[in-house]
């Protein structure tokens, strides 16, 4: 065994294998795989390794495709056959709002050139007639659907890592991996030690345990998972063609075909966890005991649908267990807090994700960065508030309703509340509508004093729509409170902090107090990672403002530049609270609460104070997210409640009003701003969102520089533009893709709202740079059919910033 490696990855299933052989596909051949046992134990050898393309999120659903067309690649490549099936996928909608999700699936296939199509009921019938399609509304079929061997694909990734050079070690389990002083690795196992500067944990139904040893906690917990096949079913034995799969998700069960039967396959309400405290060691290819039991209500549904399957018997019953994260999705990428250290957990769908997630870990460990934004996978989403209370009640939330929509918007309330600033109580009473941001509730909409707080969700528009209008319009026409607690807070104190922050982010970083700058953070291959706002508060005194669902995503990028020790770098999101006070009447509430002089000729937009407000201490900031004029004030928490029950109480006279994020999102959309994660992230270039202007190149050394500067020479591929759609009933929300005319693809939404103050469904898009023409007309897929819409040349609000600046 090699005593040094490039990377050492730890798990021999699907996904392990994946890894080690994309990463040898990139060029790093001495790479090592450890597994404790036999390639294929944990979970992957009796997964029902069933196949999709298509997924809620856009750049996950091109990962599935690039797996999906991986696996015949292998079999020629290796000579190993990956028993790929691929009889096609047929996707029924029982109710409405099924019906719209399968439509804009459909819509998104059409964007990603895929196919993903509707048959009417007879077309669906001749391609499966053991279905009774009694109570579908619609059906799909995508032809790609279908399923393959685990083991086959997961030797076959062995097979051709080895051919390029891997290592692959069985019944070598790792006990213990240590990390030296400069950073890198020496992974431990009974056979000898590797030196490596990459971990890769990608260790199954172990990933807590592997992850312990390096002294990392990971939110994970596996459950049970029962599916079954049924003995010889005549009707199928007698056909010369294997049947579509049938993705009941009304239902809640899964079904395929199996030899001469069928498989079906449930997730249960009456889940039941294991391993809670640990998984066994010497776990490896075993099963539980059946308990049909408790699907047999979802098993009951399929036979309804298929009655042929009622007609016989089970053959076997496969109960084992998979491992979850609290929302389902993968735990991925490098651990913020421990250099060199890479996971890939709590992986699902892996027959339908492994081939991207293998490339997207190659393309991160040996290029620095993939070439598409994985925040929705990434381990840095969750911190250490994600305790295992709050996972164990996530992941029995996310099992039982494991086929139910998730909706544009949806705040499902397993687990929560977690984290609450103290203004929490106030705001419920006020009717305040909670949301999850990086643990903490924060309000979404307010349904007033006495009202019933919830929320109905759907695709189309629900019960929120106008009393958000409500806080919008007050904001516009009067003034606004906005919780902006979750913003990300940072403060960088001592000799040489602004030489530090100079080289971290692409703006120049003030050199006068009171001064604050607006500044993009650059990606490793030249796009958005992060977009601030920095203040000098004093001499070598600086406060920082960011994304807070970001704040340990961007700890990566803040580790890269050595700080020195003369340096304090820390991090105030806990111990302060924010408040945006906005619209035309924000001076005037101010003004009652402060001595300080408000004027536009005293105080002008990007320009802070640190002041007393109501006797408070608070930094405050001219500017505003909403686009209006306002001001960011920031507080200690324990002030957070006095300030907020002053504001408002002082600013009845004047129509002040509670605003939540949902108000926010359509404001700022309404102004044209980007936010990050949206309209900002790694994979867009700054020229083609419109911050190219604050990168200075005349600076010296900052992080993405060298990159950057072989984009600038590039021409945009796409813009970031704004278009009025022609919509009554729904509006974009994020992710629909944009067709000219004639249905060529030409883009996609990355954030949607109604502008209540400008009385337009508007869409922040990016669309192909060649088509970007004011006026110009597009067709944007909101519930799958096509709405037409216009480009607009400006924001509709306030497009030269008068009010902003006033």
């Amino acid at each position: 065994m090699r005593t040094h490696a490039q990377a050492v990855v730890i798990g021999g299933g699907l996904v392990g294998c994946s890894i080690l052989y994309h990463l040898a596909k990139l060029g790093w051949r001495d790479v090592v795989l450890l597994e404790r046992d036999e390639l294929t134990s944990g979970s992957t050898w009796h997964a029902a390794a069933n196949l999709h393309g298509l997924h809620d999120n856009n750049n996950i659903s091109k990962l599935q495709y690039y797996t999906m067309n991986l696996y015949k690649e292998l079999e020629l490549e290796t000579g190993q056959g990956c028993g790929v099936f691929q009889p096609g996928s047929l996707y029924l909608a029982q109710t409405e709002q099924r019906e719209h999700q399968l439509r804009i699936q459909a819509a998104k296939a059409r964007y990603f050139n895929a196919d993903f199509y509707e048959l009417s009921i007879d077309e669906a019938q001749q391609k499966n007639p053991l279905v009774n399609f009694d109570g579908v509304r619609c059906v799909m079929f995508e032809p790609d659907g279908g399923n393959v061997d685990p083991s086959g694909v997961t030797h076959a990734y062995a097979a051709g890592a080895r051919n390029m050079g891997a290592e692959i070690h069985r019944f070598t389990p790792v006990t213990a991996t240590t990390q030296r002083g400069d950073g890198t690795w020496d992974v431990v196992t009974p056979k000898g030690s590797i030196h490596t500067p990459w971990v890769v944990n990608v260790a199954g139904l172990w990933g807590r345990e592997v992850a312990a040893m390096a002294g990392i906690n990971l939110p994970l917990q596996p459950t049970e998972h029962q599916y079954l096949v049924t003995e010889t079913i005549p009707e199928i034995a007698a056909m010369s063609r294997r049947l579509p799969s049938v993705a009941d998700r009304d239902g809640e069960y899964y079904m395929r075909q199996e030899g001469n039967g069928l498989l079906i396959g449930a997730y249960e309400k009456d889940m039941r966890f294991w391993a809670e405290n640990g998984t066994p060691a010497g776990f490896g290819h075993e099963l539980f005991a059946d308990d049909l039991d408790r699907i047999m209500d979802n098993v009951m549904r399929a036979m309804d649908r298929v009655p042929a399957a009622a007609q016989v018997g089970i053959k076997r019953v496969i109960n084992g267990p998979m491992i979850w994260s609290p929302d389902s999705a993968a735990l991925y990428g490098p651990v913020p807090e421990k250099k060199g250290y890479f996971c890939c957990n709590g992986i699902i769908p892996g027959f339908s994700q492994s081939g991207g997630l293998g490339l997207m870990t190659a393309q991160w460990i040996v290029e620095g960065e993939p070439e598409f934004d994985m925040f929705p996978w990434d381990v840095a989403r969750f911190g250490a508030w994600a305790d295992k209370g709050f996972t164990r009640a996530r992941v029995a939330d996310q099992y039982a309703n494991r086929f139910k929509i998730h909706f544009p918007y949806e705040e499902r309330t397993a687990g929560r509340p977690m984290r609450m600033r103290p203004v929490y109580e106030k705001q419920k009473s006020l009717g305040a509508v909670f949301g999850l941001n990086y643990g903490w509730e924060h309000p979404l909409w307010f349904a007033g004093e006495g009202a019933e707080n919830g929320e109905e969700y759907g695709f189309d528009r629900q019960n929120w729509f106008e009393p958000v209008g409500e806080e919008c319009r007050s904001l516009r026409n009067g003034v606004g409170v906005i919780d902006i607690s979750n913003f990300a807070k940072y403060e960088i104190v001592g000799s040489g902090a602004r030489d530090w922050l100079n080289r971290i982010v692409a703006n120049y970083v003030p050199t006068e107090i009171g001064r604050s700058c607006l500044t993009p953070l650059i990606g490793v291959r030249g796009g958005i990672a992060g977009d601030f706002t920095i203040t000098m508060l004093g001499e070598d005194h600086y406060w920082m403002v960011g994304s807070g669902m970001a704040e340990r995503y961007h700890q990566r990028y803040f580790n890269e530049i050595p700080r020195p020790e003369t340096v304090a770098f820390n991090s105030r999101t806990d111990e302060y609270c924010g408040f945006n006070v906005a619209g035309p009447q924000s001076r005037e509430l101010l003004s009652r609460l402060t001595q300080e002089n408000l004027s536009n000729d005293d105080w002008k937009f990007m320009r802070s104070r640190q002041i007393s407000i109501a006797g408070l201490d608070a930094i405050a900031m001219r500017v505003s997210f909403t686009g209006d004029l306002g001001w960011e004030l920031y507080i200690k928490s324990e002030d957070q409640l006095s300030l907020y029950n002053t504001l408002l109480g002082t600013g009845v006279d004047l129509g002040v009003h509670p605003v939540g994020s949902r108000a926010l999102g359509s404001l700022r959309i309404e102004k044209g701003y980007g936010s990050w994660g949206r309209e900002y992230s790694p994979e867009y270039w700054p020229q083609e969102v419109g911050l190219d202007r604050l990168i200075k190149m005349e600076k010296p050394e900052f992080l993405g520089k060298s990159a950057y500067a072989k984009l600038a020479q590039n021409s945009p591929r796409e813009k970031l533009v704004i278009l009025e759609v022609n919509v009554k009933n729904a509006d974009a929300s994020g992710g629909e893709p944009v067709f000219l005319p004639d249905g060529a693809p030409v883009g996609r939404v990355s954030s949607g709202a109604y502008g209540y103050t400008v009385e337009k469904s508007l869409a922040l898009c990016f669309i192909k740079a060649e088509h970007v023409v004011a006026g110009a007309q597009f067709d944007v897929a909101i519930l799958g059919q096509p709405h037409r819409a216009t480009l607009l040349d400006q924001p509709p609000f306030d497009p030269t910033g008068e009010k902003l600046r006033s």
